[in-house]
């Protein structure tokens, strides 16, 4: 009788205009109700009682399983959905800023006004003052002028620019606009609040790296030998930011849709989520490394696997002084770096694969467990073929595309290893 006075009680503080009955109750509380008949039941009395919070439930018995375990309302469906769709937009301004990167494209626009760039040239006019603008400036100058480079070629690389900005532009509205009407409906608790807040931040963030990005393949080269082109640091900065908000979105997307499980506290299980933690973490640097590896065309130097030039260590790996600047500007020490911590990843997964096997993973676990190994396999040899043949757009974009993939998967997995709230 205690505990269906106390759950009258909590009821009746949270809900003063409902009232649950004594048959109610003893669904609730009954020790004959298992797992499976808890869920049926909150699920039926949630229907009948729209707006009750599972929080409410989450006292009256000894465990917070069956909250973790309840089913999703509508409304965090909705939200679940509209932010997997903003990740897929990220994927795609992904995809749009590598073929960009790769097809020499990015400094095309030489200007960045919010809604200005809003339209692109119409008239023959106009195209022929854009195409002038451009002239102007060092890739042009020093690279483009000595290839019969003609007005139409301009216009694809332009459109290419063009329309990565106007990806971007559409991600913030995708986001933004969804996000002022489920704030208006009340439909997001506090917690999500805050990360809203944080993707907003980002984005805007975002926007602003393209620009300094661009920026810097814009000025005048130090040396007359330098190749015009963007900075790697801001390359990286730019990609590694639009990576951690796009890994938000779909976090944050996972959270409204899949359940946390119930695993055992044991040694094994906290060794394995260390683990996938890690692997994600490692993924997401091996990429990043991928963007100095595309800022500096290191992808050029050594064309053979698994030696650099029939030799494990190349003989210039540290030529430049002082010796951490190879690390980031030697094209060299910069491929050397990306294959082995792309190779160092793959190692890692198949580990991790190997010691899951004896764990008591759930279904969807276990599914997620073998994903991260066959697609961690399918990256590496998509960065060996593209290594190997010189370096082809198409091949080069799959391969960027990969590296996001094979996150979306690690952070898939790191989401099922999430602890039950205490």
């Amino acid at each position: 009788m205690s505990s269906l006075f106390h759950m009258r009680q909590l009821y009746s503080s949270c809900y003063p205009r409902k009232f649950l009955s004594s048959r109610q109750l003893k669904h609730f509380t009954s020790p004959r109700c298992q797992f499976s008949t808890w869920n049926k039941q909150i699920s039926r009395f949630l229907k009948k009682n729209k707006g009750l919070s599972l929080k409410t439930f989450q006292s009256i018995r000894g465990t917070t399983t069956q909250v973790a375990t309840a089913p999703f309302s509508r409304q965090q469906k909705i939200i679940g959905g509209w932010l997997f769709g903003c990740a897929g937009m990220c994927v795609g301004a992904v995809i749009l800023g590598g073929v960009t990167r790769l097809t020499e494209s990015g400094l095309s626009m030489v200007d960045w006004q919010l809604i200005k760039d809003m339209k692109p040239p119409r008239s023959q006019q106009e195209w022929e003052e854009e195409f002038e603008r451009y002239k102007q400036f060092p890739e042009y100058q020093y690279i483009i002028k000595e290839r019969d480079f003609s007005l139409s070629d301009f216009k694809f690389i332009y459109y290419m620019e063009y329309a990565h900005r106007m990806w971007g532009r559409m991600v913030g509205v995708a986001f933004l606009v969804p996000a002022a009407y489920f704030l208006s409906k009340g439909w997001i608790n506090t917690g999500l609040k805050r990360r809203l807040v944080l993707n907003t931040a980002l984005l805007g963030f975002q926007g602003f790296l393209g620009w300094y990005m661009v920026k810097s393949g814009l000025k005048e080269q130090t040396l007359p030998t330098d190749v015009p082109r963007v900075s790697q640091y801001r390359l990286a900065a730019h990609l590694g930011s639009a990576f951690i908000l796009y890994t938000l979105f779909l976090w944050q997307g996972l959270t409204q849709f899949i359940p946390i499980n119930n695993l055992p506290n044991t040694s094994q299980m906290r060794r394995l989520r260390i683990m996938a933690h890690s692997i994600k973490g490692l993924i997401f640097v091996t990429a990043i490394s991928g963007a100095f590896v595309a800022g500096l065309d290191a992808g050029l130097t050594y064309n053979s696997w698994p030696k650099m030039a029939d030799r494990w260590i190349p003989s210039d790996l540290l030529a430049i002084s002082p010796t951490w600047k190879n690390f980031f500007e030697n094209p060299t020490t910069v491929q050397f770096d990306h294959r082995h911590l792309a190779e160092s990843s793959v190692l890692l997964i198949a580990i991790f694969w190997y010691m899951s096997r004896s764990a008591p993973l759930p279904p969807r676990m276990r599914m997620a467990v073998n994903a991260l190994l066959g697609m961690g396999l399918i990256q590496a040899s998509l960065g060996i073929s593209t290594l190997l043949t010189y370096v082809p757009t198409p091949l080069a974009a799959t391969h960027q595309s990969g590296s996001l993939v094979l996150l979306s998967i690690a952070v898939w997995l790191t989401h099922e290893f999430r602890r039950l709230p205490k």
